[in-house]
């Protein structure tokens, strides 16, 4: 099978190193990719959101299935495009995309398919958002209507700040603060049938113990070990299925991977948000464990197969990722700084370097940038193995100004985490 995965950040790097262990996989093409992603797959320059750009290429290089990684691609019809040439693509049309392209859009399908989420308001004026504000208290929560990369949310208790946030924003949705642990869960679909990868744990803020903005993410760790037996076939009762028939039912089924943001709140789980797209960090630490051929799982999405795919099989023990950003980040981050001592990260048993915001330097050798510079991954029998390796090998990673998280899965070690 020849593959042509878009995109070129630490998720495609992911997607990519599962794709080259793959026997089905003969041929691999990443478009534009990044440094990481080159030293196992053909790279192609390509902008990512020219949809007609896209189907071109893949037409071109005769590819049997197209991955789109991001979601700006799949909001812009990317997904749709290469379809119209005749070409399987692992995503969902653009019109589908919008339950990631507006959070009002996603509240309104939810609401429509029962789906357990938070309480909102859609604000467009200074007014409505005071008036929402308000009637919630602190802690706020803010979301801008439309993509922001991950960075659009504002939880604060600050009041004026909750306002600011909104009053930078076209449209924004104003939510209830949902208590409890938040987990992530991946739900491939063909738009009739869905299967579950493993749930995960990500970690938004950039500081230790929750503190700072919120980022794209500062690493993650999968399994969860206090997660509640059943938890995912409970996730794809109540919120895949019947949002997957919601969406069915309007006319635009959703095919691709559904990631569901949710917080275990004491009045059951609640969805936060929706994405068209699998989620950074989580992606690498859920692939890390996958044995089941990821081909066969993207190409039986793609082509309408899933439900004659067998039980997904996953390694034992833990994976664990931890991001290493670039100074300033989530602000504006310092860039061109050379990254050393990947070599030497990557000798740690069971780990593995993940580019995200990497580039060639002219003279060889690696530069940053972008705010998320790697994904240092490894995995292990034990969460505590996989988090010592993953932190051991971050260690060895070299980069002025270079920022990460110490706590990433610390608390699920401790059993701190409770439901």
């Amino acid at each position: 099978m020849k593959v042509l995965v878009i995109g070129s950040g630490a998720r495609e790097h992911a997607l990519c190193r599962s794709l080259s262990l793959d026997p089905s996989v003969d041929s691999l093409y990443c478009a534009p990719g990044n440094p990481g992603i080159a030293e196992i797959a053909e790279q192609r320059q390509v902008d990512v959101t020219d949809a007609a750009a896209v189907a071109d290429l893949a037409a071109r290089l005769g590819v049997d299935l197209v991955v789109v990684g991001p979601e700006a691609p799949l909001v812009a019809g990317c997904a749709d495009a290469v379809r119209a040439r005749g070409i399987a693509c692992f995503g969902p049309s653009a019109e589908a995309a919008r339950l990631e392209g507006s959070k009002a859009f996603a509240k309104e399908v939810m609401a429509a398919a029962g789906v357990p989420t938070a309480r909102s308001y859609v604000c467009t004026t200074p007014e409505e958002a005071a008036a929402a504000l308000d009637a919630f208290g602190p802690p706020y929560v803010v979301k801008d209507d439309g993509l922001a990369a991950g960075k659009g949310v504002v939880v604060t208790d600050d009041v004026e700040v909750a306002r600011a946030h909104a009053a930078s924003c076209e449209r924004v949705v104003i939510e209830e603060f949902l208590d409890g642990p938040e987990v992530s869960l991946f739900a491939v679909t063909d738009g009739t049938a869905s299967v579950a990868l493993q749930p995960a744990q990500d970690f938004k803020r950039v500081g230790d113990g929750d503190t700072g903005p919120n980022t794209g993410g500062m690493g993650a760790y999968s399994p969860l070990p206090w997660a509640p037996d059943g938890l995912a076939d409970d996730i794809m009762a109540t919120v895949v299925k019947p949002t997957v028939d919601e969406m069915r039912r309007r006319g635009t089924p959703f095919a691709g991977v559904l990631y569901v943001g949710l917080a275990l709140t004491s009045r059951g789980p609640r969805v936060i948000e929706f994405n068209c797209r699998f989620g950074d960090p989580e992606t690498q630490v859920v692939l890390a464990r996958l044995i089941t051929p990821l081909s066969s799982i993207l190409h039986a999405s793609a082509t309408g197969r899933l439900a004659d795919l067998e039980p997904l099989r996953w390694r034992d023990g833990a994976a664990v990722t931890v991001v290493v950003a670039a100074e300033n980040y989530p602000g504006t981050p310092r860039t061109g700084d050379p990254v050393e001592g990947l070599a030497d990260a990557a000798d740690v048993p069971d780990a593995f370097v993940l580019h995200a915001g990497t580039r060639r330097a002219e003279g060889g050798g690696v530069l940053s940038s972008g705010g998320r510079v790697l994904s240092v991954t490894a995995t292990g029998d034990t969460l505590a193995a996989a988090r010592d390796r993953a932190y051991e090998a971050v260690g060895r990673i070299r980069l002025t100004g270079a920022q990460h998280r110490t706590d990433i899965a610390a608390r699920a070690l401790k059993g701190e985490i409770t439901l």
